[in-house]
């Protein structure tokens, strides 16, 4: 079972519940670093929940989806189990969510916090075996929760500028990106940033102000019917606009359909790493 990461002294062993222990060599934490050494790594949070029988908790994790450095993730065990959460954000946020296309390939932020994953590890993430779906949460200031699921869910490469790929609607809050929600679908469509304009507007979306602020990266159309990068408006439709505010909107996936993994095994060394709980 994989260790589960705190920010706490050094430990012996690597914590994974009360029930749970990692029996790697050691597992140290620090203001900005975790180092760790192990044996081997689950390929997403769904990997980990069944792993557990179902009873790990919440937080942050690590998996491998085929790079060379593990990838820290927050895992939301509940609802279901298993949702690797690859976008948070916070209304009024002070984390800069106008960036370049290099910083949204590579992702940014705080994972336990609001952040964006990556371009590129959604794209393995959702391209390395079986069938994923998407799942929107919403909150609203009155304290409401609305979510909306996406079945399958497939961003693409790099070469096809990350397009956008859903499938089915289904949940509570409105169909905000595959249908044709105010003259705009997002639903393939490539994702646009500051400096790589991929959209169908004659103006570069991530551009456009609002209230003083830019947009942020998004799979814009020309341009939006939902945007949940943009720190100074969370939209989505008719569920969270000017009218209807939300605080916060997190964007997850958990597979669809029974995912055969394939672990990298190391039968007398274990290996270290080292990587940041904060992207850059």
């Amino acid at each position: 079972m994989l260790p589960q990461l705190r920010r706490t002294r050094t430990h012996r062993h690597c914590e994974v519940s009360s029930m749970y222990r990692f029996p790697c060599a050691w597992f140290t934490l620090t203001r900005d670093c975790v180092v760790v050494v192990f044996l081997a790594l689950h390929t997403d949070c769904h990997d980990i929940y069944m792993s557990s029988q179902q009873t790990a908790t919440s937080g942050l994790y690590l998996i491998h989806i085929g790079t060379q450095r593990p990838l820290v993730v927050f895992c939301e065990m509940s609802k279901g189990g298993g949702w690797t959460v690859f976008q948070k954000i916070t209304l009024n946020s002070t984390l800069d969510f106008n960036r370049t296309w290099s910083e949204y390939k590579q992702g940014f932020g705080l994972v336990n916090g609001d952040h964006w994953l990556g371009n590129e590890h959604l794209h393995m993430l959702t391209h390395k075996g079986g069938r994923y779906r998407l799942k929107v949460e919403l909150f609203r200031d009155n304290g409401t929760e609305l979510w909306a699921e996406y079945d399958p869910f497939r961003v693409d490469g790099e070469a096809s500028k990350y397009k956008l790929r859903l499938g089915l609607h289904s949940g509570t809050a409105a169909d905000a990106l595959s249908q044709d929600s105010e003259a705009y679908l997002h639903d393939n469509q490539k994702f646009t940033t500051i400096d790589s304009d991929n959209d169908n507007y004659f103006q570069n979306c991530a551009e456009l102000v609002y209230n003083g602020v830019s947009g942020g990266g998004w799979w814009y159309d020309a341009c939006a019917g939902a945007i949940l990068n943009r720190p100074n408006l969370i939209y989505w439709h008719e569920d969270c606009n000017r009218n209807n505010s939300c605080h916060s909107a997190r964007m997850l996936l958990q597979p669809s359909e029974p995912i055969k993994h394939c672990f990298v095994s190391h039968s007398e060394k274990c290996h270290m790493y080292s990587f940041p709980l904060e992207y850059p």
